[in-house]
Parts: C-alpha cells; structure tokens; sequence
C-alpha cells in the first residue's frame, strides 16, 4: 500500500478501517466486540454473495454507484458505510457504498487517489439484441467515457466494460464459420450485431 495510513484496508473479512469497543457482556458473562461504526440500511452477512467486486474510487463512490445503478435499471444501493473520528477518512464522509446491478453485488470504497482502474480488468455486459448494445455502449460512454475495440468501453470513472452478444457463445461452437464472426469483431468498436450475423452467415 502507499501509505501506512491504508493499511487498514487489508483484511476485509476483518471488517475494514474499523475499530471496535466493547459492548455489553454476553449471558454467560463473555465481553463482546461490536464494530463501532456509522452505518446505513444495514446488511445481512448470511445473504452476501461468495466473491463481490470491490472498486476502489478516489472519492467518488457514492456518485458512482448512483450512476451504475441509473444505468441498470434493477439497480439498487443497498448500504452505505461512513468513516468515523477514527479515520482515515474525514469522519463522516462516505467510506463504503454496497450496490447491486441485476443480483450482482458490489462494494465501492473512497480510498483516495492511490490506485487507478485499468482495462486489465474489464465487467461483461451480456446482451441480446442490437438494441441493447446500443443503449448500455451510450449510457456507459457519457459524460467523459471512451469508446475502445471490440466491444470494450471505458466509463466516464475510468472502469472497463464489454458489451458481447450472446450469441458469440453458439458462433464459437462453429470452427468454420467463427473465425468470421472475429475478424468482423476485430474490425469494429461497438459491435454491430447485424453485421456479425452477415459475416457467420457468409455474406
């Protein structure tokens, strides 16, 4: 980490940046820990998914997921965390936003400035029809997005997505008529499904 101030972040299933006090002791006379922490719409620990992809935003989170879930339409934030006098963040700032996209989980964190993302990690967007690679390519590339190759963009936070038909999945199945399909898809920068149809087909 750059700085010992994040060291805190390490551990997550310690329950980052957060101390703990003691509360009230337990029936059989055991002092107990609670986290002492400021939080919103509380979560259930025995309904979080295995793996969860974590963001690491300067001081963005919020925004973000507000954002995130404009863009997807069964999106909701589902809790938020808030840094305490105990820090690193400025106590009562946002430290953590827990969303989900269509039943998938995320946790964004502001954690300052230290680490950008990369395309080296990029979230897939499996999509049906031509319609909705059009939709998600310009809600996704607005304000400050960039459009890449093959179907990959960068949003306006500098996170990766890929927007892939999902009819690539049948089209690989076919050693003949694939290699087609790629070079029409190494060709473009959001997919045109129309024409990767005509290119599969032979035309």
């Amino acid at each position: 980490m750059p700085t010992a101030e994040f060291s805190s972040w390490r551990g997550m299933g310690r329950q980052v940046g957060v101390t703990s006090r003691v509360s009230d002791a337990g029936s059989d006379g055991a002092v107990l820990l609670a986290p002492r922490l400021r939080t919103e719409r509380p979560q259930t620990i025995s309904a979080m998914q295995k793996i969860t992809p974590f963001l690491w935003f300067d001081s963005q989170a919020e925004e973000a997921a507000k954002f995130y879930i404009s863009v997807f339409k069964s999106g909701k934030i589902t809790g938020t965390t808030r840094y305490t006098a105990d820090g690193p963040g400025v106590e009562g700032t946002v430290m953590t936003v827990a969303f989900e996209l269509n039943g998938q989980k995320f946790i964004a964190l502001n954690g300052g400035p230290h680490f950008k993302f990369t395309e080296a990690v990029s979230f897939v967007i499996n999509c049906e029809t031509e319609e909705e690679i059009d939709y998600y390519w310009e809600k996704l590339t607005a304000d400050g997005g960039e459009d890449g190759q093959c179907g990959w963009l960068t949003d306006k936070y500098g996170l990766s997505w890929q927007l892939v038909p999902v009819q690539l999945a049948e089209w690989a199945m076919d050693a003949a008529r694939f290699p087609r399909v790629m070079k029409a898809v190494l060709q473009m920068k959001k997919i045109d499904l129309r024409t990767l149809h005509q290119a599969y087909n032979g035309r």
